[in-house]
This record gives C-alpha cells, structure tokens and sequence, in this order.
C-alpha cells in the first residue's frame, strides 16, 4: 500500500478576476475550488495512474469533512484523524493578472491528535511506500518528520519525503528512497549558487552522501534530473505548452515518479512518467489527468 501523508490539508478555493482593487468590492468572473495539501495531490495522481493509496492527516470542523468526502474515491481510502476543534483551512487564490495567495493556518494538533498518527504510522508494514510532503504547520513539533520516520526504522518501507531545508535535511539519515528538490533549493541548502547541469549534478550527489538514495531534481523550465542509486543520471527536458497552473506540478512529479517505478523498477521510465504527471498539472487548471498524461507520454 501507498500512504500519502498531509499534516495541514486544505481546501483551495480559487477566484477569477479581472482586476483587483482595494478598498471595494470586487466581483469574479469565475470560480472553482480544490481539495489541496501536498500528499492528498500525490494521492490523486497516483488515482489517475490506477494505483491505490491511502491518505493520512488531520481534518476539523465542516471544512474537513467536506474535503474528505471530496477526496475519497475507490482508490483513495482517507483515514484521517478527526480533531475535536478548529477547522480545516481554506487557502484563497486570487487570479487577477497576478496571483496572490491568502493561506490560512489551520487547526491546532494535540498530543492526543498525534499519537493518533502515529498509531497510523505503526501500522504501515514492509514493502509499504510511505510519502511525507509538505511543511509541518506551527501547531506541531518541528521534528515530526524525524518522530514518522523513526516509527519505521529497521522496516523494508519505501520512503519518499518532498521538503525543504532542514526538514529535509533531518530526514536523510533514514535513506529515503526518494528526495525531490529543485534547483533553488539546492542553492539554499549547500549555500552556493547552483546554476549548470554539472553543479545540479554534483549537489544531487552530495544529498546521495547524506543518506538519499534517489534524488530528482526539478527544474522548472528546464525539466528534470534524477540522480539515481546505481550511479547514472537521466535527464528529461519540457514540453513548450502555455501553462495554466504551476500548483501541484512537483507533486505531480513525485506520484509520477513513484507510479512508474512501483510498475517498472526502470528509473528512466519513472522519470519519463514523473515528467508527464508534472507537465500534465502544468497545462491543466487542476492537477494532471490520465489522458493528458497519456498524450504526454508519447512527447518525452
């Protein structure tokens, strides 16, 4: 089984204006919302791609139970942990020649709320894919990464952690298989500016020294590199399209990735697919769909 995990899930709720001005009230032209967080995206993917997986969290109040009623289909099974108080977050993005984002911050996470979790954790079993995504919200210790992972110690679990800065850094003495930077990340991390596919390159294998075993990198408008464990690096360049949405794209990316590995064990083809996935949220208004990732395949 697939366990995706999204400590601070939210509802998205996107707007469409054609200006916006302070100070007055303005009007849409067009709406839509989605069920966001980091793991729950991967989940979705990984749904399109015929795979089942199980998504793991925390929901409150009305918003929570509606977004677990919208991401539950027959491949995605939810088994979040209720809160007693608070509500999830709703995330507002506003669309109006320029984006701007309103985030909110979510609800408060007790000690009971986490043991919870990791009671979900302790369940997971050998040749179990486990995928950590995201930022850990400020009502929750700044090492649960390391507390998740340390409950799988000693298991043959696959390990997938999509973070930034030192919570990606703490988990990689547990060798996950999987680590997703892009590029600026890299600069932030090593302190250099990392600009070549050779410096791209020799990062990524630095991150190999401290513990990942996999590590691909995004690239933005340049594509991907993967740095894999046997030693060879592959690369997959992008499709020119007009881009509609950038949000979802990475994570996109990873379920692609982890899709076409879990179905091949060839990480060329893990990366091809990971690329299509990526692509795919990229020229969609929301996240990648089979037959565009199919349509996208055959461009790679």
């Amino acid at each position: 089984m697939i366990y995706t995990v999204t400590l601070n899930p939210s509802i998205d709720y996107v707007v469409h204006m054609d200006s916006l001005i302070g100070g007055i009230t303005n009007r849409t032209t067009g709406e839509e919302y989605y069920f966001g967080g980091k793991g729950i995206n991967v989940s979705n993917v990984l749904s399109e791609l015929d795979l089942d997986s199980t998504a793991l969290g925390f929901v409150a109040g009305f918003t929570g139970e509606a977004l677990e009623k919208g991401v539950s289909n027959p491949r995605i099974k939810t088994d979040f942990i209720h809160l007693k108080e608070g509500m999830t977050r709703i995330n507002v993005k506003i669309k109006a020649g320029e984006e701007t984002e309103i985030n909110g911050q979510g609800p408060h996470i007790d000690d009971e709320a986490l043991a919870a979790l990791m009671e979900r954790v302790d369940a997971i079993t050998d040749g179990d894919t486990i995928i950590i995504a995201g930022n850990v919200p400020n009502t929750m210790p700044d090492d649960i990464y390391e507390q998740i992972l340390a409950r799988l110690d000693g298991r043959d679990v696959r390990i997938v952690v999509d973070a930034t800065k030192q919570l990606l850094v703490n988990a990689l003495k547990f060798k996950p298989f999987l680590i997703k930077p892009n590029r600026q990340e890299l600069t932030e991390l090593f302190g250099v500016e990392v600009k070549s596919a050779e410096d791209t390159e020799r990062y990524a294998r630095k991150l190999q020294e401290m513990g990942a075993r996999n590590v691909l990198v995004s690239l933005g408008g340049e594509g991907a590199m993967l740095v894999d464990e046997n030693g060879n690096t592959h690369k997959a360049g992008t499709i020119r399209r007009k881009v509609l949405n950038t949000v979802g794209s990475g994570d996109s990316m990873v379920a692609g990735f982890v899709a076409g590995y879990i179905k091949t064990g060839d990480y060329g083809y893990a990366l091809k697919l990971g690329s299509a996935c990526g692509n795919a949220t990229a020229f969609s208004q929301g996240l990648a769909e089979r037959e565009l990732i199919d349509e996208l395949m055959t461009l790679f």
